[in-house]
């Protein structure tokens, strides 16, 4: 049989490397097909993912503020990462459509279906809206930026994506983001907030268990496209939090010991019983730690502005 991905490409190598150690694991990113897109679609509106309801409640109170300190320029770059659908995105691209702003919006996504689905959406709401979707991962997009550098830029890393990385990781993310700005330039970055830890807990554990087949979706992946033969019952999808180091991890826990071959890896891979692939960090963050992640990458924090409970912060930085 034939599959749309060789075991050359970058999503077969990552699922090798990731089932042949002794703690295994597979990257969130490869969450998202179409699919995926739409099991997170459904995700955002579950009553327990209080995420997005927050930072879009922070955007609609705080859009003018935000944007105020950059929209006056004679022409900026509005780049995000992770633009996904564009939901709470729309609400600064409205305001700064309505006050005839002189801007370019690069929506940066792994995604090319989301991409053009976002696309098609602005094109239809703001005619004449610049929009330059960039179909790619964060250190790609980064590393080689096809906005003008020359030109003032507001980045946007919404939706609390920088959680997806512990700690030393989301400092190299926010480094290279650095390395693609200039100095003066700015980002605006959600973070997620410690918080009671059940509140945090049912956020990725929801009672109708659309997380759950989030998250394995990524085996339906393999299966798909790389020619394997998980069955997706011997999986339990489990999520645990540590308060201490503000970490949600989800993981899809071996129900019985089993074999699984991935035919276009040629490789077959051993689960013992309750053995787990890690698929998942969410990190959250309290105030003085966002102060030492920017101090690490190279930004000094301008604001914090914070839902009215305290659960979420969309956090203004500056490029030194």
């Amino acid at each position: 049989m034939e599959y749309s991905l060789r075991k050359d490409t970058e999503f077969a190598r990552d699922v090798l490397v990731g089932l042949s150690g002794n703690n295994k694991f597979l990257s969130s990113k490869y969450f998202y097909d179409h699919k995926g897109d739409e099991l997170f679609q459904k995700i955002m509106q579950l009553p327990e993912y209080y995420l997005t309801r927050k930072e879009f409640g922070i955007l609609k109170e705080y859009h003018r503020y935000i944007l105020e300190r950059i929209s006056d320029s004679t022409h900026f770059n509005m780049v995000e990462m992770g633009a996904g659908d564009g939901l709470k995105t729309k609400i600064l691209l409205e305001y700064l459509y309505n006050q005839r702003a002189n801007f370019t919006y690069y929506p940066i996504d792994i995604s090319g279906n989301v991409l053009k689905q976002l696309e098609t959406s602005l094109n239809v709401s703001y005619p004449g809206i610049k929009v330059s979707p960039i179909v790619s991962n964060y250190k790609n997009a980064l590393q080689d930026p096809l906005w003008n550098r020359k030109t003032k830029t507001l980045l946007l890393f919404l939706g609390a994506n920088i959680g997806n990385f512990v700690w030393n990781d989301a400092v190299k993310v926010l480094r290279r983001i650095a390395r693609s700005l200039q100095e003066g330039d700015m980002a605006l970055i959600g973070f997620d907030l410690k918080k009671d830890p059940e509140l945090i807990l049912q956020a990725y554990d929801d009672s109708q268990g659309v997380t759950k087949d989030f998250n394995l979706n990524i085996l339906i992946r393999i299966n798909k496209e790389l020619g394997g033969n998980f069955d997706l019952t011997k999986f339990k999808h489990w999520p645990v939090y540590n308060p201490v180091t503000g970490e949600c991890r989800s993981y899809l826990v071996s129900l019985v010991e089993q074999e699984v071959s991935v035919e276009a890896l040629e490789q077959r891979f051993r689960f013992k019983k309750a053995e787990a692939i890690h698929t998942e960090v969410s990190k959250k963050y309290d105030k003085d730690e966002l102060l030492l992640l920017a101090e690490d990458s190279g930004f000094e924090v301008l604001e914090n502005f914070e839902d009215g409970d305290g659960y979420f912060t969309d956090s203004l930085w500056r490029k030194k």
